[in-house]
Formats: C-alpha cells, sequence, structure tokens
C-alpha cells in the first residue's frame, strides 16, 4: 500500500441489520472514529437503505462516511424500487457501490449497466466504488486477468478519477466463502488493474487511484493483504457486521 493513498476501509452490510442494529453499529464505529486522533485510514460503511438516514444520524461529527449499495441510473422517473443518486446525495451519502458481483449475478448486470449507474452517480456528486471480479470458473480456466480487464474497460464511468472513483476486486469465490486469495494472487490482479487504469487515465490518476481487496477480509488475514503495494484497503462484507471484527482491520492499515 502506497503512503501517498490514505486506505479506504469500506463495510457492504449487504441486507443484514434492522433500525435497532444501527447504535450498536454504526454509533459504535463513531464512537472509535471520534476518538481517533488524525486516522490513518477512510472508513465506510454501507447499510441497506432504508437504514442509510438512521445511519447517517448515528455517525454525524466522527468522521465515518455512509455509502449505499447500489443506485439507479436514471434521476428520477417510474422505476418501482430503486434509488436515484440525486436522493441518494440528499439523504447523506458520500459513496455509492456499483457492479458488486452479487448484482451482477442475481440481477444479470451488464458493464454497460454498471458504468450508467457509475455516471449517474458522478453526476450527482457521489463517489464510486466499482466492483470487478472473476468466478472460480473462470479463474480455473486461466481468465482471471482478462475477466476484471473487460470488466474495468466496459465498466469505468466517463469522467473518473482518482478523486471519485475507487475500485475494489473482489474473487466471487471468495466472497463469503472463506476463502481468500493469496497475496501473491491478490497482488497480481491489483497490479494488472493499476497497469490498465494508468493506460486509460494516465500515470497520474493511475498511482493515486484506490484498489480494494473484497473476499472474505478479516482481522487475521488483513495485513498480509493491506501490505501489498497495490492493495489500498478493503470491501469488508460479513466482518463489517461486528464493530470489534470491522475496526480491528480498519488498525491494520
Amino acid at each position: 500500500m502506497a503512503a501517498k493513498r490514505k486506505p479506504l476501509i469500506a463495510g457492504n452490510w449487504k441486507m443484514n441489520g434492522l433500525k435497532k442494529d444501527v447504535r450498536a453499529l454504526a454509533g459504535g464505529l463513531a464512537k472509535r472514529m471520534a476518538m481517533t486522533k488524525r486516522p490513518a485510514f477512510e472508513m465506510l460503511i454501507c447499510p441497506p437503505a432504508p437504514l442509510l438516514g438512521f445511519c447517517v444520524d448515528a455517525v454525524k461529527g466522527s468522521g465515518v462516511k455512509i455509502g449505499a449499495q447500489d443506485c439507479h441510473a436514471a434521476e428520477h422517473g417510474a422505476h418501482t424500487g430503486d434509488i436515484s443518486a440525486p436522493l441518494l446525495k440528499n439523504m447523506g451519502c458520500g459513496y455509492v457501490i456499483v457492479g458488486h458481483s452479487e448484482r451482477r449475478t442475481d440481477h444479470s448486470e451488464t458493464d454497460k449497466e454498471v458504468k450508467a449507474k457509475a455516471e449517474a452517480a458522478l453526476a450527482a456528486g457521489l463517489k464510486v466504488i466499482l466492483c470487478i471480479g472473476e468466478t472460480l470458473k473462470e479463474r480455473k480456466a486461466g481468465q482471471t486477468l482478462n475477466v476484471n480487464r473487460r470488466q474495468l474497460r466496459g465498466s469505468l464511468p466517463t469522467g473518473a478519477t482518482a478523486a471519485n472513483t475507487v475500485i475494489a476486486y473482489e474473487p466471487v469465490w471468495a466472497i463469503g466463502t472463506g476463502q481468500v486469495a493469496t497475496p501473491a494472487q491478490t497482488q497480481q490482479v491489483h497490479a494488472a488493474i493499476r497497469k490498465l487504469i494508468k493506460s486509460k487515465l494516465g500515470a497520474n490518476e493511475g498511482d493515486k487511484m484506490r484498489i480494494l481487496y473484497g473476499g472474505s477480509m478479516k482481522p487475521g488475514n488483513a495485513t498480509e493483504l493491506m501490505i501489498l503495494p497495490d492493495v489500498d484497503g478493503g470491501l469488508i462484507g460479513g466482518a463489517s457486521l461486528s464493530v470489534a471484527d470491522f475496526w480491528a482491520i480498519a488498525e491494520a492499515a
């Protein structure tokens, strides 16, 4: 991890949590963050959409950021059940995740659709966490780098910069399975991602853009992953539902 890139520790609660959990989870992290002088990391939590407002209130003044798990590509309209990027911004969000593997798989989202969502988010003034990653079948077929390059090329929004866009590499086979990419596997993919970003956005932007690892990161393996030169934090799933575990990962940064 380069010193010039401040690590981002992002928690994706997925479809977990109730209103009663906000005080313990979001509030617990806010208390720890507020007591930390000049934290060496940026902390973000992305709860289910109905909890966003409660979480914004729970972390107010602490430095913990709030983000959403998805957005629609349109600003408004007849899209029942969807949420626009302007509304997320209005609610107090600073980030939004797009292209998560569970969206790509469960909702058949294409690179083109992910790119449109990312561009809508940037237009609304949100920062984007753009997810890419290969399945186990693709890895076994030797397609890991090709898949990630293809997804990045197809999903990277026009107007992306190191200031408004974060890339999250999430090997699909490691999400929620307990399996983790080895440090060598992780660095290989992150380095390839950075190389492609440099070719598209220039060396300066490529050097500054943060690339997160997402795939069963937990306190026991966070240090060995975040010490890698091209890993700039984590997109955390299960471990983000524990204040102690999530904070331990942040401290590893």
